[in-house]
C-alpha cells in the first residue's frame, strides 16, 4: 500500500511539474515563493481527497506493526499465571546434621554416715553420644541418637547406654522407637533437675523413670503446647502387651512452664504380676527475672497391689531454686520429700527428705566449678550429709554437609 500512495504522488508531481517546465522554456520566467506555496497546497489537498477514498491506508506502517507485536505479550501474560499453578514445586533440599557431644562430671568429696566419714571420687553422671538429623522434605526428617555413660568414678568405663533410638519427624508430629526419656521426666523431673549431682532431682531419683527401653514414642507440638505419648513394650519379660503407659501435656511460654502427666506400669518378680503402679503428676517453673529461677514438681504414686492389705500411697516432692550472684556464680538451693507410703514404724520404709546448697562457678560456658553441700534425713536408717566439690565441662561439635 505504501508503494500505490508513492507511485500516485510522484504522478501528480509529474502532471504539476510538465506545464510549470513548459512554461519556464518558453517564457524563462522565475519561480516566486508564492507559485511554491501553491503548489504545496494543491499537494496536500490531492493527499486528503486520496485517504478518505482510501481509508484502510490511513494509519502509518509502524502502527500496525506495533500492535501485531503487542498482541502476542498480551497472550503471554495472560497464559503465565496458569502454568504458575500447574508447575509442580521443586523439592525441598536435603540437609543433614551430626552432633557429637560429651559431657565430664567428676565429683570429690566427703560422705558421713553414721558418724563415719569416707573420702571418695564419684561421678554426676558423665555420658558422651552423637545425634544425626537429616530432613529430606519440607517437614520430614529422620533421627538417630546414641547416647552412653562414662563411669569415671571406677575405672572411667564407656559402657551403658543412655539412649538409642530412630525418630522420624512428620507433619503429624514425632515418632521414635528405642531406648528414649519418657514423658515423666521431660515434662516433670527436668525443671527441677539443676544440680551437679547423681541422685538429682532427690526425691524423684529413688523410683521414677529417666530412661525406658523398648519404647514408642509420639509427640505433638502445636503452638505453646507439647504433648507425649510413650508405651513400653518389652517381650522379654512382664506382659504380652504394653508394660509401661506414660502421657503428658506441657504448656510453654514467656519463661513459663506448666505440665501434668499419668504413667501407669506393670509391676512383676519372677514373671508374677504384683500389682501395678499408677501416678498422677505436675510440674511449673518460672523465670521470675533473668537472675532467678524456681521449679517445683510432684508425683501422688499409689501402690496397687493384688496382695490384700498391700496397697499403699506415696508422693514425692521436689522444689529447686537458682540465682545468679554475678556474671560468673550461681547459687542453687533446693529442698525435697520423699515417702514411699510405708507407715513409718515399718522396717520397710524407705522414706526420707532433705535440702541441698550449691555454689557455682562457670568462667566460660562450657565449664562448671561447683561446691555442694547435701543433707538427708531418713525414716529409718542413719542420716546422711556430704561436701564435695567438682568439676563438669561440656563439649558439642555441630557438623552440616
Amino acid at each position: 500500500m505504501n508503494h500505490a500512495i508513492s507511485s500516485v504522488t510522484k504522478a501528480i508531481l509529474v502532471a504539476l511539474c510538465v506545464p510549470l517546465t513548459c512554461a519556464h522554456a518558453n517564457t524563462e520566467r522565475a519561480v516566486t515563493m508564492a507559485d511554491i506555496e501553491a503548489l504545496e497546497a494543491q499537494l496536500k489537498a490531492l493527499k486528503a481527497r486520496f485517504e478518505r477514498q482510501n481509508p484502510a491506508t490511513a494509519q502509518p506502517a509502524q502502527n500496525t506493526q506495533s500492535a501485531s507485536a503487542a498482541a502476542p505479550a498480551k497472550a503471554q501474560t495472560t497464559r503465565a499465571p496458569a502454568a504458575t499453578t500447574t508447575a509442580k514445586s521443586p523439592p525441598a533440599e536435603e540437609k543433614r546434621q551430626l552432633d557429637v557431644y560429651a559431657t565430664m562430671r567428676p565429683t570429690y568429696g566427703r560422705l558421713e554416715t553414721n558418724g563415719e566419714d569416707n573420702w571418695d571420687v564419684r561421678d554426676a553422671l558423665s555420658h558422651a553420644g552423637l545425634k544425626v538429623t537429616h530432613e529430606f522434605d519440607q517437614d520430614w526428617s529422620a533421627e538417630l541418637h546414641g547416647e552412653w555413660s562414662i563411669d569415671v568414678a571406677n575405672e572411667g568405663n564407656f559402657g551403658r547406654s543412655r539412649r538409642a533410638y530412630t525418630a522420624l519427624n512428620t507433619p503429624v508430629g514425632r515418632f521414635g522407637i528405642g531406648k528414649q526419656r519418657p514423658a515423666q521426666y521431660l515434662f516433670i523431673a527436668e525443671y527441677v533437675d539443676i544440680f551437679n549431682h547423681a541422685n538429682s532431682p532427690f526425691a524423684y531419683d529413688p523410683e521414677s523413670l529417666f530412661f525406658v527401653d523398648n519404647l514408642i514414642s509420639y509427640r505433638l507440638t502445636p503452638g505453646p503446647f507439647t504433648f507425649v505419648a510413650v508405651a513400653q513394650f518389652n517381650g522379654e519379660s512382664g506382659s504380652n502387651s504394653d508394660d509401661l503407659v506414660n502421657v503428658g501435656l506441657s504448656y510453654d511460654a514467656n519463661d513459663l512452664h506448666a505440665a501434668i502427666t499419668y504413667q501407669q506400669n506393670d509391676v512383676y518378680a519372677d514373671d508374677i504380676q504384683l500389682g501395678d503402679n499408677n501416678l498422677w503428676a505436675t510440674s511449673l517453673a518460672y523465670q521470675f527475672t533473668p537472675r532467678f529461677y524456681a521449679a517445683v514438681a510432684y508425683q501422688d504414686k499409689n501402690y496397687d497391689r493384688r496382695a490384700p492389705g498391700a496397697d499403699r500411697s506415696g508422693h514425692t516432692f521436689d522444689l529447686s531454686f537458682a540465682y545468679q550472684l554475678a556474671k560468673a556464680y550461681k547459687l542453687k538451693t533446693g529442698y525435697f520429700d520423699f515417702d514411699d507410703g510405708y507407715q513409718d514404724s515399718d522396717p520397710a520404709a524407705g522414706g526420707f527428705d532433705g535440702y541441698n546448697v550449691t555454689l557455682e562457678w562457670s568462667p566460660i560456658k562450657a565449664l562448671r566449678v561447683h561446691l555442694e553441700y547435701l543433707n538427708k534425713s531418713f525414716v529409718n536408717g542413719d542420716d546422711f550429709d556430704s561436701i564435695s566439690i567438682g568439676f563438669r565441662y561440656d563439649y558439642k561439635t555441630t557438623i552440616e554437609y
